[in-house]
C-alpha cells in the first residue's frame, strides 16, 4: 500500500496531473493482504456492511465532491465506536497501513479523499448525539453526527449551531472541525477555535485521547485540542466533540443591498458593525457576475431594475423583534441618505428571506453546472479584497469567467473561476497557480480562511507560514504520528 519510496508525488486531479511542482516522499507504506482484510473483520465484530470493497461501492468515496480529486482506495471501514477507531489506528500503525479518515466528504481541497490507495476510515456510523446541558448550551455527540441533524435537534430546544454551511445537509461535525470550517455565522458567533470546548481523538497509535470537557475555562496546560482543530486527520481522528450552541434568535431579518462601488461596500460594514451591533449575524458579499451565474441557472428573478456592481446581502437576528426592526429601519434610512446603496430590499418573513439567501447559497451549485471550476478561499486585507478579482479577469481575459463572493464581514473571498471545459486543465492552472497565492502572500493574506490545506494547498504553504512555523508543523506531526499513516501527502509538503 502506498509503496511511495523514491516515488514522484505530484497533485493529482481525475484525468490529468495538473501540478508542474514535484517533490519526494520517503515513507514506505505496506500493501494491504488478506490477513489485514481479516483482521479489520475481527475488529467491526464481524458485519460484512462496516468492511466495503466493491469497486463500484468505493467510487463515491474514492473522489472528492467537486469531482476533482480521485484516489484508487481499495478499502472502507465504517467503524462504530471509538474502540474500534482506536484498534484499527493501533493495527494500521503496527503494520504502515496509511488511511484517510473522511467524514462527509464536502471538501475542495482534496483533504478528504485518498492520494493513493489508503484506507478509507468513514466515521459515518458514528452520529449519536450523547447529551445536551440547556442551562450552559453545550452538546456532546460523536463526530459522524452531520450539521443539518444537529440543528434539527437543537432548533425545538431552542439552541443553534454556531456555524453554517452550504452542505450542512450532508457535511460532519468531525470533518468540520479538523477543518475549522467557517461559514456565514462567524461574524456572530467566532470561529470553531471558540466554541469547540473539547474533543475526543484517536491518535495514530491508537491511544485515545480524552479531551471532551464541557467547562467554558479550564486554564490547565496546554490546549491540546486545538491541534486537532484544522488539523484535517494529520495528527489524530477525532471522534467526539462538546460544542457550545447559542441560543436560536426569535427575530431576523434579511435584507439585499445594491452598491455602485466597492469602497461604498466598505462604508456599508463599518455602519453595519457600528449601528447593529450585536444583532449583526451575516455581512456576505456578492459580485454582479454573481447574480448573472445564479440568474441563467436557479428559478430566480432579477432582484432590481438596474444592474449595480456589487450586493450585499445582510441578516440580523435576535431576540426583541420591534427593537431590531427599529436599529435595521435607522441603519438603511442613514445608508440611503448618505448614497452607499442604489437600492435594497428586506424581508421579515422566512418565505422571502429563504429567497433572498437564494442568491448566495446557490452560487456554487450554478458555478458547477458552468463547467470546470477553479475555487480559491483566501483571507485579504479589505482593501485588496475585491482588486484581486479584478487582476484576474485582466490576466485570463476570454479564456475564463471570474466571479467574487464571500464573507466580507471577516475578510474571507471566495475567488472562483470556470471554464466551459469539463474537465480541469493544467494550461488554466498554471494560469492562476502561484500567482494567486503570491498576490495573496503579497499583501499579508492567506491562501486558505476556512477551507483547509489538504492536498490542493500543500506545496503552497509557505506562502502564509514561515519557514520556522512549517517546520514546528512537521516536528509535531513526527513526533504524533512517526510512521505518517494519518492522510498521507495532505496539508504539509514533505
Amino acid at each position: 500500500m502506498l509503496n511511495h519510496l523514491s516515488k514522484l508525488v505530484s497533485n493529482r486531479y481525475i484525468g490529468t496531473t495538473i501540478c508542474s511542482k514535484r517533490c519526494y516522499t520517503t515513507f514506505k507504506y505496506n500493501k494491504l493482504n488478506d490477513k489485514d482484510i481479516e483482521e479489520f473483520k475481527s475488529i467491526l465484530n464481524n458485519e460484512e456492511t462496516l468492511l466495503i470493497r466493491d469497486k463500484d461501492d468505493l467510487v463515491s468515496f474514492n473522489s472528492d465532491w467537486m469531482k476533482k480529486y480521485k484516489g484508487n482506495s481499495q478499502l472502507l471501514l465504517k467503524p462504530r465506536n471509538t474502540e474500534q477507531v482506536s484498534s484499527i489506528l493501533r493495527y494500521c500503525n503496527e503494520r504502515k497501513l496509511a488511511l484517510v479518515p473522511q467524514g462527509g466528504n464536502t471538501g475542495l481541497v482534496g483533504g478528504s479523499v485518498p492520494y493513493d490507495d489508503e484506507i478509507i476510515l468513514s466515521m459515518s456510523l458514528m452520529n449519536k448525539i450523547n447529551d445536551f446541558d440547556p442551562v450552559t448550551g453545550v452538546v456532546t455527540c460523536e463526530a459522524g453526527v452531520i450539521l443539518q441533524q444537529l440543528e434539527d435537534y437543537l432548533e425545538p430546544l431552542g439552541y443553534t449551531v454556531p456555524f453554517d454551511l452550504g452542505a450542512k445537509g450532508s457535511c460532519q461535525l468531525g470533518g468540520n472541525i479538523s477543518t475549522n470550517a467557517g461559514g456565514i455565522r462567524l461574524l456572530r458567533y467566532g470561529s470553531l477555535h471558540g466554541n469547540v470546548l473539547g474533543l475526543e481523538a484517536v491518535l495514530a497509535n491508537g491511544t485515545v485521547l480524552n479531551l471532551n470537557s464541557t467547562l467554558r475555562k479550564d486554564n490547565t496546560g496546554y490546549d491540546l485540542k486545538q491541534l486537532f482543530i484544522g488539523s484535517e486527520g494529520t495528527l489524530g481522528v477525532i471522534t467526539k466533540v462538546s460544542l457550545i450552541t447559542p441560543p436560536k434568535p426569535t427575530s431576523v431579518n434579511v435584507a439585499l443591498l445594491a452598491c455602485d462601488s466597492f469602497s461604498s461596500v466598505k462604508k456599508l460594514l463599518i455602519q453595519a458593525k457600528t449601528k447593529l451591533g450585536d444583532i449583526l449575524s451575516a455581512f456576505e458579499f456578492m459580485d454582479r457576475g454573481c447574480i448573472d451565474l445564479v440568474l441563467r441557472h436557479q428559478p430566480l428573478q432579477e432582484p432590481f431594475s438596474e444592474k449595480p456592481k456589487f450586493y450585499i446581502l445582510l441578516e440580523t437576528s435576535g431576540f426583541n423583534e420591534t427593537h431590531d426592526q427599529e436599529k435595521l429601519n435607522e441603519f438603511l434610512e442613514y445608508i440611503m441618505e448618505q448614497g452607499l446603496t442604489v437600492d435594497g430590499t428586506v424581508a421579515t418573513d422566512s418565505k422571502n428571506q429563504s429567497t433572498i439567501w437564494k442568491f448566495r447559497e446557490t452560487i456554487t451549485e450554478s458555478l458547477g453546472k458552468e463547467g470546470a471550476v477553479y475555487k480559491y478561499d483566501l483571507s485579504l486585507p479589505i482593501d485588496q479584497f475585491y482588486e484581486l478579482v479584478e487582476v484576474m479577469r485582466l490576466r485570463l481575459g476570454s479564456k475564463a469567467n471570474v466571479v467574487g463572493f464571500g464573507h466580507v464581514g471577516d475578510a474571507n473571498l471566495h475567488l472562483n473561476i470556470s471554464t466551459p471545459n469539463q474537465k480541469y486543465s493544467k494550461e488554466m492552472i498554471n494560469l492562476i497557480e502561484p500567482f494567486v497565492y503570491e498576490y495573496t502572500s503579497k499583501h499579508n493574506g492567506s491562501i486558505s480562511a476556512e477551507h483547509g490545506i489538504g492536498l490542493m494547498k500543500k506545496d503552497h504553504l509557505h506562502y502564509s507560514k514561515t519557514s520556522s512555523s512549517i517546520q514546528l508543523m512537521k516536528l509535531l506531526k513526527n513526533s504524533m504520528d512517526p510512521n505518517h499513516i494519518l492522510n498521507p501527502n495532505k496539508v504539509l509538503p514533505f
